[in-house]
């Protein structure tokens, strides 16, 4: 079950008020600088649950990962491979970019890309949605000696394949690390464009059957909620595309600029979006 209400949840009652609440505790008074500790996850309804595309396959779905991954890597030759052809690490990003069912969950550094993800589903706009707010900086505590060894030697706190690589080089290895579970963040490489306009990242839990929000629940203090009413979704929606943040930067190729002109000429309680098909800026 999600984590019940309480201090870590808000509500945004305005535009001004999301954006206080997004950019809340980024001071970072040893740089005196701006500097989020958070990463973010944008979800179109409320109660949507941090449960990955693996978990939601159902049944003995982790009993399936091995499965899923050796074919994928095995009928993928006709493609870009990854960096590197061996690391698991790299495979499994890859994987998890075209939409196999994996253990991995999408999490971005921007806020407004997160909202982005709460607010592209027209269909949705009768649902609140929600942002998930979680310090990544903080999990890395959380971390069996050895990787957290690995963070502190290279002064960072995510990884990358190359990192990960050496002390865990296979799923296996990882749960072998600590019997209790742990989260840690995967910054995958720039397979695309979309990842890099996504300024993206991946969390991964040590089990499949580790599922986040109950990590989180008995960890209050890594992580808040914004609950965005879905009064507000238009006005986010409408000033997120005069930000530019839109399906046509954040998914570059014409699958992302068809889906931004068919939102964008979507009718909005009775009117059309830009009122007489007018030409859009640029």
């Amino acid at each position: 079950m999600l984590p019940p209400p309480d201090a870590h949840e808000y509500e945004a009652q305005s535009w001004a008020h999301l954006q206080d609440l997004l950019f809340r505790e980024t001071w970072d008074a040893r740089l005196g600088r701006y500097r989020s500790p958070f990463v973010y996850r944008g979800m179109r309804s409320f109660g949507y649950r941090l449960t990955t595309s693996l978990q939601r396959l159902g049944g003995n779905y982790h009993e399936l990962e091995h499965h899923l991954l050796r074919n994928f890597r095995k009928y993928a030759r006709d493609t870009t491979a990854p960096p590197s052809a061996t690391a698991l690490w790299d495979w499994l990003a890859l994987a998890q970019h075209h939409g196999l069912p994996t253990r991995l969950l999408d999490w971005t550094y921007s806020p407004y890309v997160a909202l982005h993800f709460a607010t592209d589903d027209l269909h949705a706009y009768h649902q609140d949605g929600i942002i998930w707010a979680l310090n990544y900086v903080k999990a890395a505590e959380y971390l069996p000696p050895p990787l957290h060894a690995v963070l502190q030697r290279e002064g960072s706190n995510v990884f990358t394949s190359d990192l990960l690589l050496p002390a865990a080089p296979t799923l296996g290895t990882l749960e072998e690390l600590q019997a209790e579970p742990f989260v840690l963040f995967l910054e995958p490489p720039s397979l695309d464009a979309r990842i890099v306009h996504q300024y993206a990242l991946f969390s991964l839990m040590s089990t499949p059957q580790a599922l986040l929000h109950d990590w989180l629940a008995q960890r209050p203090e890594l992580y808040f909620r914004i609950r965005l009413p879905a009064r507000l979704k238009w006005e986010v929606r409408d000033k997120l595309d005069q930000a530019n943040i839109t399906e046509r930067v954040l998914m570059p190729g014409l699958g992302g600029l068809s889906r931004w002109l068919h939102r964008h000429y979507s009718a909005a309680q009775g009117r059309p979006a830009t009122g007489d098909g007018a030409e859009l800026p640029g």
